[in-house]
């Protein structure tokens, strides 16, 4: 489980498969009122305040991406409570959990992961290689490189090694093509991998 701040009332929580299967939760689960859920939830409240000091008392708007054979990422931002609700303000006053959760659930099919640095970027493309020529988005949005695959772009047998490539490089990310292409700059709009590879050489 990586947490990270994203603004003082945001932040963006990414779990593995590994991390939802140690808990019990499947993918789907997700989507549902369970206990266990609830449970990691409490959990990923608790070392974000540990971590980054988020105090989740209040509303919270919850949106949850499933990421394709990554894992989900998680954004949670926080509202202003009205003291008044809960009656006259004095915080004995206030119920254990202020978790007024309103969940958003995505699903998207894209590939995307982001790199901090184009160094390690170029090499990934190299490594990659081997597994896509002609497929690959690359955009460039707050200060980081994105590289973006449509899933039909690339042989669904070739899927599982090209996410554990870009994973041991870049990270998972919940940004949207849409996003990147209204916010950020489209860099090379077709075939990056194959255009990286072409352009820069890898570090000896």
């Amino acid at each position: 489980m990586k947490i990270e701040r994203l603004s003082h009332d945001k932040i963006r929580i990414f779990l593995t498969f590994d991390d939802l299967s140690e808990r019990g939760i499947q993918k789907e689960d997700m989507w549902q009122e369970l206990p266990k859920v609830h449970e990691l939830f409490t959990e990923m409240m608790d070392q974000a305040y540990s971590e980054l000091g988020f105090d989740a008392t209040g509303p919270l708007a919850v949106e949850v991406f499933a990421l394709p054979a990554q894992g989900m990422v998680v954004i949670v931002t926080r509202g202003k409570y009205d003291p008044q609700q809960y009656g006259s303000g004095h915080e004995d006053d206030l119920p254990e959990e202020v978790y007024e959760m309103e969940v958003t659930l995505e699903q998207s099919d894209s590939i995307v992961y982001a790199f901090k640095d184009f160094e390690v970027l170029i090499e990934a493309a190299h490594m990659l290689r081997q597994h896509v020529t002609d497929a690959g988005k690359l955009y460039s949005y707050k200060n980081k490189w994105f590289l973006h695959f449509e899933p039909d772009d690339v042989d669904t047998s070739k899927h599982a090694a090209l996410i554990a490539l870009l994973a041991e490089f870049g990270e998972g990310s919940s940004v949207t093509p849409a996003v990147m292409e209204e916010y950020g700059k489209v860099v090379m709009s077709e075939q990056a991998v194959e255009l990286i590879c072409t352009h820069f050489k890898r570090q000896d």
